[in-house]
């Protein structure tokens, strides 16, 4: 688990935000009146099943999604992207990295494009092209990338590690104050994975980037988190430090989490009762590793 390094005020906040789909008999409630704090340079893993709400609640953050009722605070005020020119000044500092990168970028569109656009994005149109090359190309070292052995390639033309990479070499370019990740490393291999996740804690430390991990591995949550929030139903039903929250969790659902997760050193129990009822120790096995071993 990482340790807090920098963590500053809180720069973005939710306060009572739900968001609903449908109406009458057919709707749904994504997210329940829920409550966040962000602080700068925090790590933060938002945890919980498909359909917990964790996603759609990551859309409202980037300004994906309109809340239904409830507000985001931005810096201390109510925020406001009701016109381009904000919503474009607010993703300058509010950046993501999405699940699946085969769809995350425009087939039609370059590597060199996609680059472009993120030096355009900060402001960067007077630039020579030297000047271009030499952010791209730098972009692309902090990954691990030759931009040499890119450019003029369309973005599927690279392996799903390489996509993912760009993805990361966009951030470095872009500088945002807040990155959520979006089960960013669910798709490639295990030593891919521990590569991707430290290149995000770099970014971390290099430039005290705020760091949202959605995702459902409790593994991943305990090592890297500073802050943990655990979702079932569209309700926040568990926060604290890492150690609070799965170490020592209040609520029932985190417990079975933990529970449903297979431990090396003890038989399979597939029963939804042995779930609903596994004690939570410190010999737990989560994810790939051991959280810890107290005796």
């Amino acid at each position: 688990m990482s340790e807090p390094k920098k963590i500053g005020e809180v720069f973005l906040a939710g306060k009572n935000l739900t968001r609903v789909f449908g109406h009458g008999d057919k709707k749904t409630i994504a997210v329940n009146n829920v409550d966040f704090e962000f602080r700068r340079g925090e790590i933060i893993s938002i945890v919980g099943e498909s359909g917990s709400g964790k996603t759609t609640l990551a859309k409202m953050i980037l300004g994906l999604l309109n809340p239904t009722s409830g507000e985001i605070f931005y810096e201390g005020k109510p925020r406001d992207i009701s016109s381009h020119a904000r919503r474009r000044s607010y993703w300058q500092n509010i950046q993501a990295i999405f699940q699946d990168p085969f769809s995350a970028y425009n087939i039609f569109n370059r590597v060199d494009s996609v680059l472009m656009d993120c030096i355009r994005l900060q402001g960067g149109t007077k630039l020579s092209p030297e000047e271009n090359f030499n952010k791209m190309s730098d972009a692309c070292k902090f990954v691990n990338l030759k931009f040499e052995e890119l450019t003029n390639k369309y973005p599927l033309e690279l392996s799903g590690g390489q996509m993912q990479r760009l993805m990361i070499a966009r951030i470095f370019m872009l500088n945002p104050r807040l990155l959520i990740a979006d089960e960013p490393t669910s798709m490639i291999d295990a030593c891919s994975r521990a590569t991707i996740l430290d290149m995000l804690l770099k970014l971390r430390d290099e430039i005290n980037m705020t760091i949202v991990f959605i995702t459902h591995d409790m593994g991943l949550a305990y090592y890297i988190s500073d802050t943990v929030y655990i979702m079932e139903k569209g309700l926040i039903v568990e926060r604290g430090s890492a150690d609070e929250a799965i170490l020592s969790p209040k609520s029932d659902y985190t417990k079975r989490l933990i529970g449903d997760v297979p431990k090396i050193y003890e038989p399979w129990d597939f029963s939804a009762s042995a779930a609903e009822t596994a004690p939570v120790t410190e010999k737990a096995v989560i994810g790939n590793g051991v959280i810890g071993n107290a005796g």
